[in-house]
């Protein structure tokens, strides 16, 4: 427990908005999942890991340690299957196209370890050799940025065609989902990359601080501020000034009727699930030199998120703004002043803001 100087406050009031914008970039996501789509998606938090590994594995391609053949074989692999799949849905029906494939697979496998002794599976998910990465600049982590979002983005398309899309508005059978996708890459990610705690150094110029009246404000979390006011700002125009904001809203207020006008709606829902989870990608490639990349860190993060969406309101982008702020103050100040009850200091609140507007500030009942 510390003394509340008036340098103390200081400080902790910069560290708390910094840690409230990594908060506001992965709670954000889920708030505009639930908001479009009416999906909790429990997989938001290990979608936020597995982009702090791709921007890991990605700077080890740049730094030279770690070769891209792998991953493009694996790119390959999974192209083949594809198309295969593809081909095979046009003259069968998808269930028996993936029983077909999935039997094909386990032939050629045997054959292949009997006679090459080649295992596909390695081709399919291949593990990735990486290290801690100790020098980073502002285009390499720009870059990474980029790489996580595309591949992330894509991703979350993928989750939403093919599994989300099937169950409708059958809300366990969503939740079920994501849950199952949340192991999927915790252990996927434990899988191909290890379990070691990766440390990322900070990029150059953002590994100083700046000193004012004797108080350091470390360069990295002014950055990261920075992110999220830029993100903020792209999100709000995005959604109230823009054609594309409009369609979204149409679809959230009045699906059918949105429907009945033109919008192919399925595609608003895709590309929003895919915007939730380029957002936690985001956080989880500026969250990497801050936290560090290691299993875990997703659990560690998550009862977080779920506390700014709870308290700002689910669906509420203006809720999750303040409910980040809300939260990055508690858990700093909390921390610092009752460091035996810091959860405490973060749930109480909490619960008295249910306890008097059950939907959160925000939250529409």
């Amino acid at each position: 427990m510390i003394s509340l100087s008036l340098s103390n406050v200081i400080e902790l009031s910069f560290n708390s908005l910094s840690y409230a914008a990594l908060l506001f970039l992965l709670a954000s996501g889920l708030s505009l999942i639930f908001g479009v789509m009416r999906i909790v998606n429990l997989a938001h938090a290990a979608i936020f890991l597995f982009a702090g590994y791709i921007a890991l594995e990605f700077y080890n391609i740049i730094d030279g340690t770690t070769s891209i053949m792998p991953r493009l074989m694996q790119l390959i692999a999974w192209g083949i299957v594809y198309f295969a799949w593809t081909g095979l849905s046009r003259i069968s029906t998808e269930a028996r196209a993936c029983i077909s494939l999935l039997l094909a697979y386990v032939v050629l496998e045997i054959l292949s370890t009997l006679l090459f002794g080649v295992r596909l599976y390695e081709y399919l998910f291949p593990t990735i050799a990486v290290k801690s990465v100790q020098k980073i600049n502002f285009f390499m982590l720009s870059a990474a940025i980029a790489a996580a979002v595309v591949m992330v983005a894509l991703g979350g398309m993928f989750i939403e065609r093919f599994f989300l899309r099937r169950f409708g508005q059958d809300t366990l059978a969503q939740v079920l989902v994501t849950i199952g996708f949340a192991f999927i890459l915790q252990d996927g990610s434990l899988y191909t990359w290890g379990g070691d705690n990766f440390i990322f150094e900070k990029p150059w110029p953002l590994n100083a601080s700046t000193v004012i009246g004797g108080i350091s404000f470390p360069q990295y979390r002014a950055f990261m501020i920075i992110v999220a006011v830029v993100v903020a700002i792209v999100l709000f125009f995005g959604i109230e000034r823009t054609r594309l904001g409009a369609i979204m809203r149409a679809t959230v207020d009045d699906p059918e009727m949105a429907r009945g006008v033109g919008i192919n709606t399925n595609i608003v829902s895709m590309s929003i699930f895919a915007i939730g989870a380029l957002l936690a990608a985001i956080g989880g490639v500026v969250g990497g030199a801050f936290f560090g990349v290691y299993p875990g860190v997703d659990f560690e993060i998550l009862p977080y998120a779920f506390a700014v969406v709870f308290i700002g309101g689910l669906g509420s982008f203006a809720g999750a703004v303040v409910g980040s702020i809300v939260v990055g103050f508690m858990e700093n100040f909390g921390t610092a002043l009752f460091p035996e009850l810091s959860y405490f200091a973060l749930v109480a609140p909490m619960a008295i803001i249910l306890a008097v507007k059950p939907t959160g500030l925000f939250g529409k009942g």
